[in-house]
């Protein structure tokens, strides 16, 4: 097979597969690849060579990662507003990252799971009988990794409007910035008026539309999911709310540690 030839297939690889080369498929099997590559060149491929080609140059066109667009106009200046607050916080001024996990379900499983075993992987029962479910509003500490947050059943204003009430109550002194997406509930004028309340203390930064992953809460989120609720069968929502207190617990006393968040944005170089 000659260096053009896999210059080709690779080309092919890298280009969608529509109608006009292989029919019905919106992604890449070796298979197409192989198929819809004979067609185009005469070259006939196994599925094991079109394997080896692509696995030597690093491509897999069966894989695809999600992506979100941000059609923020904005987006650069937002998000480098909120790298700059990460990489140099304002001296004295208390740093949060402020969001809601909605819809946290109180499921269930029918039958219980079994563990792994050597050459077995571990089982999860499939049916689950649902007990409702609870928000989780939270506000992550940037400086110390430090959670405060409370379960309640539904994600409204004045729920919201509480939690900040009682936010401010842990921080009573210096300037407080809350960095938070751009969430109906958090805009208007009731953060005017509850500033005020405050003393002018508290500075509201916006992570740009479409883009809440700028927000280092989520990925304490992300670990909340992955350790407490991804494997776990509940038989009531106050079950659920035990677990997830007790994990925040858990979190503050042992394990609460800053992140080494990373965005490799160009314009996040420049902020530095």
């Amino acid at each position: 097979m000659t260096v053009e030839q896999r210059a080709e297939l690779v080309k092919l690889a890298c280009e969608r597969p529509d109608g006009s080369k292989a029919a019905f498929r919106e992604v890449w099997t070796y298979q197409a690849l192989a198929e819809v590559f004979a067609t185009s060149t005469g070259v006939r491929l196994s599925e094991s060579e079109v394997r080896r080609i692509l696995r030597n140059s690093d491509l897999k066109p069966h894989r695809f990662r999600p992506w979100l667009h941000s059609p923020d106009e904005a987006f650069r200046e937002k998000a480098r507003k909120v790298c700059r607050l990460y990489l140099s916080p304002p001296e004295g001024a208390h740093l949060v990252c402020v969001d809601e996990k909605t819809g946290i379900q109180a499921l269930e499983r029918r039958f219980p799971g079994r563990p792994a075993a050597p050459g077995r992987l571990g089982r999860e029962e499939f049916e689950y009988r649902r007990h409702g479910t609870t928000t989780l509003i939270g506000a992550f500490d940037v400086r110390t990794g430090r959670v405060f947050a409370e379960c309640g059943p539904t994600r409204k204003a004045d729920d919201l409007l509480g939690f900040m009430d009682r936010l401010a109550i842990r921080y009573p002194k210096g300037d407080v910035y809350v960095v938070w997406d751009n969430l109906n509930v958090h805009t208007g004028d009731r953060w005017t008026e509850f500033n005020a309340r405050h003393g002018g203390r508290f500075h509201f930064v916006y992570t740009p539309k479409h883009a809440s992953w700028l927000n280092q809460i989520e990925v304490w989120f992300g670990i909340l999911h992955r350790r407490v609720l991804r494997r776990a069968s509940f038989t009531s929502i106050e079950e659920l709310i035990l677990k997830l207190t007790g994990f925040i617990a858990h979190w503050n006393l042992n394990e609460a540690h800053p992140f080494r968040w990373k965005f490799r944005g160009h314009f996040a170089r420049q902020a530095a």
